[in-house]
């Protein structure tokens, strides 16, 4: 049943919102997006049915987020913290968003990475309840039916994953789904979009992971991936199916694997609002950091050789976004891919190399720009790349753990005073560099973040604290944007607007400091920085398809239209929903 079946979101003659429903008793309680637990006052229980059912004392929700957190406490693992959050989520998701938002820093690390790895291996053992969407080779066929019985009416936010290339540990089947969960969570508590609006998506296409079709607890369906024509036929399907019962839903396709990742996007992006949060996602705040970088050490971007370990779709990604940084900065195509170095499995990137992917191809050195260099195999290696190369950023996306050896730093540090270390593999123990390394290794002068969180690194009298390169501080912001000026396409600018406006925020906030990111806790004003300048751009391309103001006025309406975690007044109407009005707020 569709929740406008349920409820509708109201306003008073004071234009203060609550909630009309047609529920009552044991069942509201259930209503897992309308459920205020204890919180419920004495004349809600009274008119709800709902009077000898809960405590007899009525909670405030501080109350009910400070019981919540001391029960979060005492579990002792993360993982179990991380199920104790998908069980709040799935019996009171207000009270689930504001407890993560009041302790965001300490929180996000369970409900994304790294935990949220550990979650996906394990997804079929600690599962519970069903949560989103799930598409799979048997139900494709009837995929609007499918799709008609998701209980949201307007949906404007989904995360859909085929679950091929979770972070570092590849192939993980439909235990993807808690990658969709944890991304939608993140764009709640920190980019404001209302959970009546947004919808995670598992594609379960099959998986090629054996072990996981072999594991008599395995939920996901038991078949090889789905590949070639029947996978974009499959993805086809889904997509036009959104576009029919949801016209304005944004699509962010998450965890697909490189050549898949690519294809995907391009097939789609003019079809539907989408983007790849790996691929742009992971290339807008690695922009951002090295801007800020550049900014700490006085140097501008295009001054910068940067050499990308790892050419998946995030080393890829960070390519594009920085020679679109870099051209900004008035380089030509030609004279910023000749700055940005890319190496894979086989080494650096260059024309005429054997087993180069298409995708790879537009980063691909010319003989020209390596005529001199010496090097043993089909292509230079990571040493005789940062030797000969003059590289003096060096970005890691390899999956390689400890693959930033210490020869390595010392030659990046020969080339530069400040050397800029960004190992931004996830989970953590696939980061290429500890950070502590980096920084003794450079005798303190290196510039580092990463992609997990880390301690604060302590050298001679300073305290170098590690920024997080987290693509929470891009994909709810760009999102948010997108949605609030309906846009028709997320343009590259868009992308390459999100990771200014992120640069622009660490440079002014923390001016005088050495941060490279913000902390954690100001995720929601950075997502509305975002947002703004996201919408700007697509303004200025004409990529919005509602009207937008600008300046303070615009900043208005993102306050205005930023859901916060907070429980509205809840009224019990009999006779059902009479005049057809939408769930969402």
């Amino acid at each position: 049943m569709a929740i406008s079946n349920l409820l509708d979101i109201r306003h008073d003659t004071q234009g203060r919102p609550y909630i009309e429903t047609w529920v009552r008793g044991i069942a509201l309680l259930r209503f897992v997006l309308v459920n205020k637990g204890t919180a419920f006052t004495l004349e809600e229980r009274r008119q709800l049915g709902l009077d000898g059912l809960l405590p007899s004392r009525v909670s405030t929700m501080e109350e009910q987020i400070e019981r919540c957190y001391q029960q979060f406490l005492r579990r002792e693992t993360m993982l179990e913290k991380y199920v104790f959050l998908r069980e709040l989520q799935e019996n009171q998701e207000v009270l689930c968003y504001a407890l993560i938002e009041r302790h965001l820093e300490e929180m996000l690390p369970v409900i994304y990475t790294p935990t949220v790895g550990e979650a996906v291996e394990q997804f079929s053992e600690i599962f519970q309840n069903p949560r989103g969407l799930t598409v799979n080779p048997d139900n494709v066929e009837r995929i609007d039916d499918v799709i008609d019985n998701y209980p949201l009416n307007d949906v404007r936010m989904i995360v859909a994953t085929d679950s091929s290339a979770i972070l570092g540990i590849g192939d993980q089947g439909y235990g993807g789904l808690a990658i969709s969960i944890g991304k939608l969570s993140l764009y709640t508590v920190g980019g404001g979009i209302s959970p009546f609006h947004s919808m995670p998506v598992g594609l379960d296409v099959g998986t090629d992971n054996e072990s996981l079709r072999a594991h008599p607890l395995y939920l996901g369906a038991d078949q090889p991936r789905l590949k070639d024509e029947a996978y974009l036929e499959f993805i086809d399907r889904f997509v036009q199916s959104v576009k029919t019962r949801w016209p304005d839903a944004i699509v962010q396709w998450e965890d697909l694997a490189k050549d898949a990742a690519f294809t995907v996007l391009e097939r789609y992006r003019d079809e539907l609002p989408s983007f790849n949060d790996d691929i742009q996602g992971t290339g807008g705040v690695a922009l951002a950091g090295v801007i800020a970088a550049c900014a700490r050490k006085g140097t501008r971007l295009r001054d910068e050789v940067v050499l990308v370990y790892g050419a998946g779709a995030g080393g890829i990604g960070v390519a594009e976004a920085i020679r679109d940084g870099m051209m900004l900065e008035g380089l030509t195509r030609e004279e910023a891919t000749a700055r940005i170095l890319v190496l894979d499995s086989r080494g650096l990137l260059i024309e005429g190399r054997r087993s180069l992917d298409r995708y790879k191809a537009s980063f691909a050195q010319t003989r020209d720009r390596i005529a001199g260099w010496s090097f043993e195999g089909d292509a230079p290696n990571l040493v005789e790349t940062v030797e000969q190369g003059g590289v003096t950023c060096l970005i890691g996306l390899s999956g390689q753990p400890r693959s930033f050896t210490r020869e390595l730093v010392e030659r990046v540090a020969e080339n530069t005073d400040r050397p800029i270390i960004f190992p931004l593999s996830n989970p953590t123990k696939l980061t290429e560099i500890l950070p502590v390394d980096a920084i003794a290794w450079t005798k303190g002068r290196a510039i580092v973040a990463t992609g997990s969180p880390f301690e604060p690194v302590e050298y001679g009298s300073t305290t170098h604290v590690i920024g997080q390169g987290n693509n929470a501080f891009i994909f709810p912001g760009l999102g948010l944007g997108a949605m609030l000026c309906r846009a028709s396409r997320i343009t590259d600018r868009m992308v390459i607007a999100a990771a200014q406006a992120l640069a622009d925020y660490t440079l002014e906030r923390y001016a005088g400091t050495t941060l490279i990111y913000p902390p954690l806790r100001d995720l929601q004003i950075v997502s509305k920085r975002v947002a703004q300048r996201v919408i700007e751009a697509a303004v200025a391309e004409g990529a919005n398809r509602d009207p937008m103001p600008s300046g303070d006025e615009l900043t208005a309406l993102i306050e205005a239209r930023f859901w916060k975690s907070e429980y509205l007044p809840v009224r019990y109407v009999p006779g059902g929903n009479t005049d057809g009005a939408d769930a969402a707020p």
